[in-house]
């Protein structure tokens, strides 16, 4: 008998008994799909067991294989001899039964657990004579690796420990499965169905990366399908070659030689084959599923490596483009013909399936250059998931044409009605002599466009003009003198062509705003609205957009009821006119809601929060931008009142949804992370809000680089972080480096800027240095107050700092009259619940005025809880 098929038989024995007895014979009639002689020797086997308890000695091998074919007895008496010579091992409550697999360090047992549960496991251990340093750390690390997830896809950790000679084991799930590839070919499963497969592969890697786990080894024969309730299951195995990218793993180091390479060639990245020691990030994981998927649609390698020197192999690696998958198919040969029938097709009908997107998306994956490549594997889930549904997919450049196939062929009913339609009318419009009339009116529109274009190319080429001969300094004209040049032209310069006016208006407001100088991109959003209002109806796309951005222009200056009487206005019109579930009114009643918190409405921006929330899910989806948007906002909002278990709920839901939907390095998922450490901070839980941080630093400094304004602010946060843990030095060797960062990049007079010279103020008090921090601190207040205005919140942040500073300096009339000043000044509810446990404020805890103003923030609370639960 065939190994394989004696494996066969095994494997379905070992699962069958993990199903309840009364649904065994359900479970056999799909497994064995018909074949007698396969389903008799389970049987047998199973019927052995309900005998004895020594299931699996030799007499019950005997047994199943006389319910064998004759001309199969010989082969089988040699294979129940061979595992009669079996040695018989327990560890613990582990008894081995059979050797499943062994590699260069490890062997993998089938054993039998007898407590405190009966069951089926797999026990690895660490062969005799392997049990190297480094072997041992490599192998702890598995262990960890495997015992940091939870995912329907990843073989679970169950026990760990060591034989009683020292040789480290682990014990994890049984998974009697077969490698993915064989599986799709066995049950001649669908190029969709192998897609919608792969796709659950691709959620268990991501999670793998959310636990900061790179497998770095992924194939086939690593990832196990197995049926649960009728349905394939797949099952990611061996994470012996791991690597934790945030996190150390064990207490031993391991480190990946140069020159030493991990993983299995064929699957492996370029990177990997990188003997120069190039740094390995989860990008590696994705193009090892780029092979895997090139394999499920094609049946075979992206690469040819037979036959060839070691040497050769990682050229090709490194340096040879994969051909598409489609003409792959092609070239096949006779091979073309089977791989075919194996998706349950023939080979034109595959080369068809495969052209266009899916050899997009699969080249995409195994990009040589990593930053080309998808950036998580929920990111190729993704695009895989658009293709299956007819959606434009990421891999392409979205053409006009492109995305116009894509909708006929999600609406190929209506697209044919309306085809039918326009012929009637064209054929009439000829009829009528329309034509000529039209070639008219689109020779005068290109030539209205095209003086708009001129008019456009003449205002920009202006703004970089000098008429005096001493402001032709060259490349020391800074980019704000250039924006302010242009911001006071564009009256003149555009006033022939008020449409175009107002859009460049709205434009450089948006940079303004980016800039974060809000007086002026208000000034320029108040006349882009002005100029649409005049010239197109109140309830055109485009004057709404200017009401949305002017109003966001008044929040960030402070002006909270101007922004919210703006966004009700908004909110009025899109109701009016596209209705309460429109996208459009959806965003304005979030950003409404926003606005009411910063002005210190928190009750009713709880309960808009909460309407919009709802309604978003209900229409829009809970992964929608405008849901997890609406669900932030929210959470800020719990968190102004002081309800950090519920707002970090929130945060923890966005955070996980963008992950898995975005992927880890995704800007929305850091900004998510961002937020969840600050509902960590107001709970005084400064280890893991270092922690967060860290990691959404480390991303970005990777990712974005060192002087990217999302690095510096992650920066500025994780040395806050370390200065709440009271880890001084190194916090201030982090706000320093975050605020000369800042100063570069955002200019000295910038919100962000501003609060790392606030809170590197707070840092410098901590150490006694009162002298610099006061000065730190009132500089940030007095710019704050000229740029933001006096009663900005961020303004009276800063404030609550420089009362911070002289409490410690024992000035406790003054620190009081700031702390006053703050709260009055719109300081969030929820830092004026943390005064009293605030280190910074000891000395006036004993204090009746500070212990009034404490019991009066908590009135406050009290009496604004908000609306509803979660």
């Amino acid at each position: 008998m065939e190994p394989e098929r004696w494996q066969d038989i095994e494997r379905l024995c070992y699962a069958a008994l993990n199903e309840e007895k009364s649904a065994r014979a359900a479970f056999l009639d799909r497994a064995c799909d018909g074949d007698e002689a396969l389903r008799r020797a389970v049987e047998l086997l199973l019927a052995q067991h309900e005998k004895e308890d020594d299931f699996l000695e030799v007499p019950a091998m005997e047994v199943a294989a006389k319910g064998l074919a004759r001309d199969q007895q010989d082969a089988a008496t040699q294979t129940v001899a061979d595992l009669a010579s079996v040695e018989r091992i327990s560890i613990g409550p582990y008894r081995l039964l059979q050797k499943l697999g062994e590699g260069g360090m490890g062997e993998v047992w089938l054993a039998e657990q007898s407590k405190p549960v009966r069951r089926l496991v797999a026990l690895k251990l660490i062969k005799a004579g392997m049990d190297t340093r480094e072997v041992v750390a490599r192998f702890d690390s598995e262990r960890q690796a495997l015992a940091l997830m939870d995912h329907p896809a990843i073989a679970k950790v169950f026990d760990a420990g060591s034989t009683p000679e020292g040789r480290p084991y682990f014990v994890m799930e049984f998974v009697a499965g077969i490698p993915i590839t064989t599986y799709c070919d066995k049950h001649k499963m669908t190029t969709r169905q192998r897609m919608e497969l792969f796709i659950q592969v691709c959620e268990g890697v991501q999670h793998a990366h959310q636990k900061a786990i790179i497998h770095r080894d992924l194939k086939p024969s690593n990832i196990l399908v197995s049926e649960v309730d009728g349905k394939p299951m797949p099952r990611i195995i061996d994470f012996g070659l791991a690597k934790a990218t945030s996190q150390r793993l064990t207490d031993v180091s391991v480190y990946t030689r140069v020159g030493t390479f991990l993983g299995t060639l064929e699957y492996m990245s370029p990177e990997q084959a990188n003997s120069e020691g190039e740094d390995i990030d989860t990008r590696t994981d994705v193009y090892s599923l780029g092979v895997v998927l090139y394999q499920l649609l094609v049946g075979a390698l992206p690469l040819d490596l037979k036959k060839l020197a070691y040497d050769e192999i990682l050229h090709r690696l490194r340096d040879k483009e994969v051909p598409k998958p489609s003409s792959r198919i092609m070239s096949l040969g006779g091979d073309s013909a089977i791989t075919a029938k194996n998706r349950s097709t023939d080979a034109p009908s595959l080369n068809r399936q495969l052209r266009g997107d899916p050899d997009a998306v699969v080249l995409k994956a195994l990009e040589k250059d990593r930053k080309r490549r998808y950036g998580s594997p929920s990111e190729l889930a993704a695009d895989l998931g658009r293709y299956l549904r007819n959606e434009p997919v990421s891999a392409h450049t979205p053409s006009a044409a492109y995305r116009a196939r894509k909708y006929v062929r999600r609406h190929r009913l209506g697209v044919a009605v309306a085809a039918g339609l326009v012929a009637m009318l064209a054929g009439f419009a000829v009829a009528q002599g329309v034509q000529l009339r039209r070639t008219k009116f689109e020779r005068d529109r290109a030539n209205r466009e095209r003086d708009r274009a001129t008019r456009i190319t003449d205002f920009i080429t202006g703004m970089f003009k000098v008429s005096d001969p001493s402001e032709a300094r060259g490349n020391t004209v800074t980019a704000r003198e250039i924006l302010d040049k242009a911001s006071n032209d564009i009256k003149t310069g555009m006033a022939k062509d008020p449409d175009a006016q107002a859009g460049m208006m709205q434009v450089m407001g948006e940079v303004y705003i980016n800039l974060g100088l809000f007086s002026r991109a208000k000034d320029l959003e108040q006349q882009s609205l002005d100029i649409r209002r005049r010239i197109l109806e109140p309830e055109n796309p485009d004057t709404l957009a200017s009401m949305d951005d002017l109003a966001g222009a008044l929040e960030q200056c402070g002006q909270y009821a101007e922004a919210a009487k703006m966004f009700r206005q908004e909110i009025d019109i899109s109701r009016r006119v596209l209705g309460t579930e429109s996208p459009q009114t959806l965003n304005a009643m979030n950003n409404l809601a926003d606005d009411l918190r910063y002005d210190g409405h928190d009750a009713e921006g709880e309960r808009l929060g909460r309407e919009t929330l709802d309604i978003s899910r209900r229409v829009l989806g809970p992964e929608h931008q405008i849901t997890l948007s609406t669900m932030n906002n929210l959470a800020l909002c719990l968190e102004s009142e002081g309800r950090f278990p519920e707002s970090e709920t929130l945060f923890r839901a966005v955070l996980d949804t963008n992950r898995r939907v975005l992927g880890q390095e995704h800007p929305d998922t850091l900004n998510s992370m961002n937020n969840l450490s600050f509902a960590l901070f107001a709970e005084h839980r400064y280890v893991e809000a270092e922690k967060v941080n860290r990691e959404a630093f480390d991303i970005r400094r990777r990712v974005l680089g060192p002087d990217h304004p999302q690095t510096l602010v992650s920066m500025e946060n994780l040395g806050f972080a370390l200065l709440c843990e009271g880890r001084y030095a190194e916090a201030e060797k982090l706000e320093r480096k975050s605020l000369d960062g800042h100063r570069r990049v955002f200019g000295p007079e910038h919100p962000q800027t501003l609060n790392t010279m606030a809170a590197l103020a707070l840092v410098l008090s901590r150490e006694a240095r009162y002298a610099e921090a006061e000065k730190l601190a009132r500089d940030s207040i007095d710019i704050s107050s000229r740029v933001l205005g006096p009663e900005n919140s961020n303004t009276a942040v800063h404030v609550y700092y420089l009362a911070c500073i002289e409490a410690r300096k024992g000035n406790r009339s003054e620190a009081l009259s700031l702390l006053r000043q703050a709260l009055d000044h719109g300081l969030a509810i929820s830092w004026g619940l943390g005064m009293d446990s605030f280190p910074d404020l000891e000395s006036l805890h004993r204090d009746p005025r500070f212990i009034a103003m404490v019991a009066d923030v908590k009135k406050r609370a009290a009496a604004n809880p908000g609306s509803g639960n979660m």
